[in-house]
This record gives structure tokens, sequence and C-alpha cells, in this order.
């Protein structure tokens, strides 16, 4: 990122906002702790109606892509309003509404075994039109589950 790279208190606000406003995430129980420049972190609490295997009790593949979907989308966010510092709130607001998920691969490493797991996201590339970013959950023992590399429009 570049000089202004500290988040402002607007911006920090606008990602929780985002975040918190979208049913699904709530569904599922997704909490944000952490927004930064460098970081966006993510917590989910294991729950009964989230288990993909049920004799092992092990979570579902599809709430882990979600899981590192929404935090890599947060943190495209954030590398946008870096990107986008030179246009006016309103202008700003009206690019980061086009945020949507353009490509997302996910290496699951390990069964989702645990009872909380922590999605962090950084960012490895933010252009004017398109961000990349890089995903990695793990469990409360500090076990990586799974990695993600999410392409995602940004204005």
């Amino acid at each position: 990122m570049s000089e202004h790279s500290e988040l402002s208190l607007s911006e920090h606000e606008a990602v929780r906002q985002l975040f918190e406003r979208i049913p699904f995430n709530r569904e599922l129980g997704i909490e944000l702790d952490e927004v930064s420049a460098e970081r966006v972190v993510m917590h989910l609490p294991m729950q009964p109606q989230l288990v993909g295997n049920f004799v092992h009790g092990i979570l579902h593949g599809g709430v882990i892509a979600s899981l590192l979907d929404v935090v890599g989308g947060a943190m495209a966010m954030v590398g946008a309003f870096d990107r986008h510092r030179h246009l006016d709130e309103s202008e700003r607001a009206i690019r980061l509404a086009r945020l949507g998920t353009i490509d997302l691969r996910i290496d699951y490493l390990r069964p989702g075994r645990g009872q909380r797991f922590s999605a962090t996201a950084t960012l490895l590339r933010s252009g004017n039109k398109v961000a990349v970013v890089r995903s990695e959950l793990h469990n409360e023992a500090g076990v990586l589950i799974a990695v993600g590399t999410g392409t995602y429009l940004c204005g």
C-alpha cells in the first residue's frame, strides 16, 4: 500500500458496516476481529449446523470457502480505499458498492476440526479495478486448515 496506508476511522467503520449488513455473515456466525491496512481477521465459532461430516464433526467445506471469501472481500475493500483516496466519499462509495468476487481458489489442507476458526487475509495486489488477496484459516490450536486466493472486483 502507499504512504497513506493507515485506515481512517470512517474507512474502518465502512468495512465493519458492510460486513455486518450481510445477512449470510450473521447466519454463519462470523465475527469481525481486526481491520487494518495490513490485514483483516475474522473468526467463526463451531456450531452444530456448520458440520459437513457428521461422523467426525468436521466443519463443512462450503463454510470454509465462505469464510475465506468474506475475509478476502473485506481485505480487497481495504485495498480499494487506498486506490480511491483521490475520489470524494460519494464516488468512492459508488465504486466500492461494485465489490464482488471474480475468482476464488481454496486449498483444503486438513479436516476442519476445532471449536473456533480464525481467518486472516492479506493483500497481494490492489489495482485500479481488481485486487488479489491471500487468506488462511486456522483452528484454535493454530493448525492451518485451508488457504485461499481470491480475485475481487473493487471499482
